[in-house]
């Protein structure tokens, strides 16, 4: 009987590519949640100073509402 087989070396492979695979996957979320974080801490914004009580008042560029203020007292 002869067999002629086409798929019997991706068999072999399968453990490498799952690794592979993963790797990336999990290189591909840890980029994601870093530069979530990192953005988190560090976030894109203006500083401004108002001219009646000296509070400082963080600016978005991106011209959005603001829903949340803290003031320091």
């Amino acid at each position: 009987m002869n067999r002629k087989s086409t798929f019997s070396a991706i068999g072999g492979y399968q453990p490498f590519l799952f690794c592979i695979g993963m790797y990336i996957v999990a290189l591909f979320f840890s980029i994601f949640i870093c530069s979530a974080i990192f953005y988190a801490v560090n976030p894109k914004t203006e500083v401004a100073t108002s001219s009646t009580g000296g509070e400082k008042t963080a600016m978005l560029n991106t011209g959005k509402q603001v829903l949340l203020t803290v003031a320091n007292k």
